[in-house]
């Protein structure tokens, strides 16, 4: 191991870049994973999105005992501004954003890295699978995994499969040909997925490639709930809608499956935020816009399950008084016995589940027919820009 971190210093830098607002309650874990990194070459670019807490002061202590890292302040203006300020001071070869709640475990950039020197410049991306963690940092069970490489924009519309912000590493060049975060989401209130719509123009220009390891700690905590869901979704419909604008030859079909996914996503997180009758409004418009899909898919009769159970709670149950400012804390004896080992295991299972089977049909006709796509629509821009000259001329 001391051979082959040697070997890593000799790798090119890494900016590590972490937007961080009101973080005080895990930017200090945060950051000491960063630190705790086997792959040694790296800055640490911290950006204050004008924090009402304590995460300035936490930050300049942790910079006390590490001089490679470099705090940044700016009025909020949200956490695309937050990290293409960082992009802008960053002087990486490559940029590794992180969330300021989020881990990474101690290979994670070393083997990313490594995925890098092993390809050629044709990789703007390499990303890696993440587990979900709670506040303690146990596993919860919840994990996120795909084996989606190589030329993936088709793909990738049809699921984000990278996953989460925190599981990537980007080439800095790629950054400089597509542009880095859009930040008019947040002006028209539809902040959520700046992350998915750099993912796609990454992968309209570059090939992507995954370090199959578990190598990120997703933080998926009470608290982190508490979103806007209609802005998440608002979002999401905005990047489709400049992508179907783009490339009119892709079928419509998996757009809607796009935001069907995404709607059972918020529908998932909306429900453990304690809101049933809102996860129902959002797994309906999943079920109007792939039914078949939904049909098919048994973690989704869990999800009405819980909808149920919630409702019931609600109606039978007396509510608990709930003070704000006290955070909630399980009980000592409440040990979570989830494992990555057991996390394999379900991943083995999961291949042989019928939704599986028939996402994956979906994906080699995506994969077979996207070249003809993007081809085709290109060729359709070509010939309207060639008309257009011609009308000019006359």
């Amino acid at each position: 191991m001391k051979q082959s971190i040697k070997m890593m210093e000799d790798y090119p830098l890494v900016s590590v870049i972490i937007p961080a607002y009101n973080a005080e309650n895990f930017i200090e874990r945060t950051l000491e994973s960063v630190r705790a990194q086997t792959y040694k070459n790296i800055e640490i670019l911290v950006v204050d999105d004008g924090s009402q807490d304590r995460t300035d002061e936490i930050v300049k202590f942790v910079a006390q005992k590490e001089p490679r890292l470099i705090l940044l302040k700016q009025a909020n203006a949200g956490v695309a501004a937050a990290r293409n300020l960082a992009i802008q001071k960053a002087k990486g070869e490559f940029i590794a954003p992180i969330d300021a709640d989020d881990i990474w475990y101690p290979q994670n950039l070393e083997k990313q890295i490594q995925c890098f020197m092993q390809s050629d410049v044709s990789v703007g991306l390499v990303y890696a699978w993440s587990v979900d963690i709670d506040e303690r940092d146990s596993l919860t069970g919840g994990f996120h995994v795909s084996d989606g490489e190589g030329e993936v924009y088709a793909k990738l519309l049809y699921q984000n499969f990278i996953g989460n912000a925190s599981s990537t590493v980007i080439r800095r060049t790629c950054l400089e040909k597509v542009g880095g975060y859009n930040c008019e989401l947040r002006s028209q209130g539809a902040q959520g997925s700046e992350d998915f719509d750099l993912y796609l123009r990454i992968a309209e220009c570059y090939q992507v490639r995954v370090v199959p390891e578990f190598l990120i700690g997703y933080r998926q905590i009470a608290s982190s709930m508490s979103q806007n869901y209609t802005s998440m979704a608002k979002s999401h419909d905005l990047v489709l809608e400049k992508a179907s604008q783009k490339y009119p030859e892709i079928p419509a079909a998996i757009y809607r499956w796009s935001s069907s996914n995404v709607y059972v996503h918020l529908a998932y997180k909306i429900i453990k935020s304690g809101k049933p009758r809102e996860a129902l409004s959002w797994l309906y418009k999943a079920f109007k816009l792939d039914l078949t899909m939904m049909l098919v898919r048994p973690d989704l009769y869990l999800l009405i399950i819980q909808i149920i159970f919630r409702f019931i709670q609600r109606v039978f149950v007396t509510p608990v008084n709930y003070t704000p400012g006290f955070r909630y804390k399980k009980p000592a004896n409440d040990s979570i016995n989830i494992n990555i080992n057991k996390i394999k295991w379900l991943i083995t299972i999961r291949k042989y589940l019928p939704s599986k089977i028939y996402e994956k049909f979906r994906f080699n006709w995506i994969w077979q027919n996207q070249k003809k796509w993007l081809i085709s629509s290109q060729s359709a821009k070509t010939t309207n820009a060639k008309h257009l000259i011609e009308v000019c001329d006359q």
